[in-house]
């Protein structure tokens, strides 16, 4: 089947419509519209849930019936079910035509799984979990790549009401139990290998690793897979337990669960520290979900209006946007989901891999992270050699600020490639509410390099040293008023101590999220960095993102880090830290070239007083550069208590930093 041909109508005017037509409310701008999201919560949320449908045996009767901040209830007396909301599109979509989930993995197995196969799957699973004695409220830990099965796990503890968390098996064994032991699981399913990179791993000792630092896990669900070197023994295997098909499983419904339920478990980055364990409920994650989707702009993919739709959003399962990923089954949206490397091997880069999935897949939503598509530009990519890209549509960016050069970039690639009308949905959010704050509205104008609009129902603002409002200032990023998708809490937190601590203890009452932002006078926003990393030159402050995407647009530079080494009574010491392409030199030139860079883009005030040649640049399993522990170290603290090696996505690249903090003595010294 065809996508129709006349562009899809955006989410957020048929949501405008429906205003009109079922409240009587209408706006002349998108200002106006997102003024009331943010002032009526009341009426805002209720519309959300009446929109979307979302189906409860108990009509609500109120959506907030506490407005504090923490602890705000929504929609008091409604039951919901993430697998409720996903599994009511199976009969539309088969008979349609439309797979749920379209799948590949680096060996080019290409496998697409039908709706009504994954509402059997997600049956006979919960049965099966069911009979391994979990049991509502029971917290089950998932250690499995991106696969149907990861998703399939997940709905299934959904539907009968089990607690959700999921680690990415190219994480090591502490950085998992650091967060799993915290939670106290007592099912633990697992994936016994994994193929990345080019190579099959084995994670068959890992999983027994897994479960003995486990104590609270009274059995193993065991995904078997091609390449685990030992055959471990598993109480029950993932083959039987999605295997029925009879009367029960054609029976089975999802559990009916209050509002606030704990739906899953998310993780910050734990780079200090044990991580903190996030507890979303699933009313709120369902209502946050549907109110991102307006701006997210995916339909049903049986739908006349978005007809044909395919979303890929590239994830690890150890990102939030694998949730993201995962919201589009909830839409009614056909999944294409890649397990791999989207760079290829080590040995062999080709950062073409994903566009050719997106090809072969009809793909028409494409997301990564902020940093791929860069890596894709300085790679010299050539998307139109990857095949029909036609039928993209949009393309989104998160995880770091999205340069105005990249987005270029990526609008002349898609033109070439044949798909001229191409759409950038830059986000910026987080795990901690599982959702964005700022990001795209399609009927917006777009500026490259900038996101389009505040999200509607959150109140955000840009506050200045003095806590007050600014716009076309950088300033602290911060909600005022709450989302149903802010954490229940931290699992485990004594009075709710951390929680208070990670996001309130600035302003009580108004969340801080740790961001620079600036808001400018169209609405349009930019996301400098870190608010906690940033740059204060002589009193001018600069977020990190601003000196990166100076230095990094030149092309000899592959990656790059600077950090701020504010020392008591002396003044400020900034070292910047480059990867340059193999063959290129850190020589008497290329500083200077560096450093003009800098002047001209920025200011002189944001030259380096050193520039370092290095191998890597650490990054959180996120992709996230690891600004603040690098800094804490060249401080002089030790780095075992400043950054989790097992939280990194290269912990070896720590070696050469941890040498040059002892050579340097916590002290600033000039001269490279």
């Amino acid at each position: 089947m065809k996508p129709t041909s006349t562009p899809c109508i955006p989410q957020i005017r048929l949501y405008q419509d429906w205003l009109r037509e079922q409240r009587g409310l209408a706006f002349d701008s998108y200002d106006a519209l997102w003024r009331w999201s943010v002032t009526d919560l009341e009426a805002f949320w209720r519309s959300v849930w009446d929109w979307s449908g979302i189906r409860s045996p108990a009509p609500p009767t109120v959506a907030l019936a506490d407005a504090r901040m923490p602890g705000a209830r929504w929609f008091p007396g409604t039951q919901v079910n993430y697998a409720h909301e996903v599994l009511r599109h199976v009969d539309a979509a088969h008979a349609a035509g439309m797979p749920a989930i379209v799948s590949e993995n680096e060996l080019g197995e290409v496998r697409e799984m039908s709706w009504p196969e994954l509402r059997r799957q997600v049956a006979s699973c919960a049965l099966a979990l069911r009979a391994l004695g979990v049991q509502r409220g029971d917290r089950v830990a998932a250690y499995l790549p991106n696969v149907p099965e990861t998703m399939v796990a997940f709905l299934a503890c959904s539907s009968i009401g089990a607690v959700w968390s999921l680690c990415a098996p190219d994480m090591g064994t502490a950085a998992v139990v650091d967060r799993f032991r915290q939670i106290e699981p007592r099912l633990l399913i697992a994936a016994d290998s994994v193929h990345y990179g080019g190579k099959a791993l084995d994670r068959s000792a890992v999983v027994q690793e897994l479960r003995a630092a486990l104590p609270s896990v009274e059995k193993l669900l065991l995904l078997r897979t091609p390449f685990a070197a030992q055959q471990i023994p598993a109480e029950a295997a993932w083959s039987d337990a999605v295997a029925r098909d009879d009367g029960e499983t054609a029976a089975f419904e999802p559990e009916w669960l209050p509002f606030d339920h704990p739906i899953w478990i998310v993780y910050s980055s734990g780079t200090t520290g044990l991580p903190k364990p996030i507890v979303h409920g699933q009313g709120g994650i369902l209502l946050t979900m549907y109110a991102c989707g307006l701006h997210h702009d995916l339909g049903p993919s049986y739908g006349a209006n978005n007809f044909g739709e395919r979303y890929h959003w590239y994830s690890s399962t150890g990102w939030v946007m694998w949730n993201s990923q995962l919201s589009g089954l909830a839409f009614g949206t056909t999944v294409c989901i890649y397990d791999g490397n989207p760079s290829g091997s080590k040995e062999k880069p080709d950062w073409g891999v994903l566009w050719r999935f997106v090809a072969r897949h009809k793909v028409t939503f494409f997301g990564a992270g902020a940093a791929y598509f860069s890596n894709c530009m300085k790679a010299g990519l050539e998307a139109k050699a990857s095949g029909d890209l036609s039928r993209v549509r949009a393309l989104g960016s998160t995880g770091s600020p999205l340069s105005e050069e990249v987005q270029r970039w990526g609008t002349a690639q898609l033109r070439a490639a044949g798909a001229p009308e191409v759409w950038w949905y830059n986000i910026s959010g987080g795990t901690d509410f599982c959702g964005a704050f700022v990001g795209g509205n399609r009927e917006l104008p777009e500026v490259p390099g900038q996101m389009q609009c505040r999200f509607l129902g959150a109140a955000v603002e840009a506050w200045n040293e003095q806590g007050q409002p600014v716009i076309g200032e950088v300033g602290e990023l911060v909600c005022t008023k709450p989302i149903p998708a802010m954490p229940l809490c931290f699992w485990g937190d004594e009075g709710n101590a951390r929680y208070l601590s990670s996001y309130f203890d600035t302003y009580p009452g108004v969340w801080r999220h740790g961001d620079w932002l600036l808001i400018g006078q169209d609405g349009g926003c930019i996301i400098y960095g870190r608010s906690d990393a940033t740059i204060n030159r002589q009193g001018l402050r600069m977020g990190t993102s601003e000196i990166y995407s100076a230095v990094e647009g030149l092309p000899e530079v592959l990656d790059s880090m600077v950090v701020d080494l504010e020392y008591l009574g002396r003044e400020s010491y900034m070292p910047l830290f480059v990867v340059l392409r193999p063959g290129v030199a850190l020589d008497a030139a290329m500083r200077a070239t560096i450093e003009g860079t800098i002047k001209t883009r920025l200011s002189p005030r944001f030259v380096p007083n050193d520039i370092f040649q290095v191998a890597e640049i650490p990054r959180t399993l996120s992709g996230k550069k690891q600004e603040l522990p690098i800094k804490k170290l060249l401080l002089g603290q030790p780095i075992e208590k400043v950054v989790n090696r097992e939280a990194m996505a290269n912990p070896g690249s720590l070696d050469w930093y941890v040498d040059f903090a002892a050579q340097r003595g916590g002290a600033p010294k000039s001269g490279g």
